[in-house]
């Protein structure tokens, strides 16, 4: 309850002005006609009393204010315009090992990275000494599924037995992708969607 204070003189039939409080008028509001800032809000009518003598439980809803649905504004929408989504911003704890694969004309290169220290977990590559002398083709099927054993060897030597593999804008997971996708699979890493 909230009392005003002023000169008990100026107040006609009033003993005390502790006695003043505000009360919401009981009458549903009337829309008004105005589009004004201020004819938006109800008018308050004092008045001496208690609003909450009152048992009933009709005069208890003029009491209270109801909150109206509001849009988010365009100058608030501005404000953060590259504020990230939900999935931005949680994709790198649910899945936090991530393949990454690379052909060129000449080699294959694949690595298992942690996406929130960007450490790289296992490394594969034709390019490799050992590699470059044993197989007869750097790039063929062949190629692609030792690349996708070794993947799965190292990770599981680094205790990672879940990764992920985000394919790119209109990259199918097909070929020598799908070749070393499946070799990993099949040597025990589960892949996350």
């Amino acid at each position: 309850m909230m009392a005003f204070t002023a000169i008990s003189s100026s107040l006609p039939s009033c003993s005390s002005v502790s006695s003043l409080l505000f009360q919401w008028p009981s009458t549903p509001l009337q829309k008004s006609s105005s589009l004004s800032w201020s004819s938006s809000f109800p008018h308050l009518s004092i008045s001496r009393g208690s609003p909450f003598a009152s048992s009933n439980p009709a005069h208890a809803k003029g009491l209270f204010i109801q909150s109206a649905w509001t849009r988010r504004s365009r100058g608030e929408a501005a404000k953060r315009p590259n504020k990230k989504s939900w999935k931005q911003r949680t994709d790198m704890y649910m899945r936090p090992f991530l393949l990454n694969v690379f052909f060129s004309k000449k080699f294959i290169h694949a690595k298992v990275m942690h996406r929130g220290t960007s450490k790289v977990i296992s490394v594969a590559t034709t390019n490799a000494k050992d590699l470059r002398n044993s197989l007869p083709s750097l790039t063929d099927h062949n190629a692609c599924r030792v690349i996708g054993k070794l993947i799965a060897e190292r990770s599981k030597e680094a205790d990672v037995y879940a990764i992920s593999y985000e394919p790119r804008k209109d990259e199918r997971i097909e070929g020598k992708l799908g070749i070393v996708i499946d070799t990993i699979k099949e040597n025990g890493i589960m892949f996350v969607p």
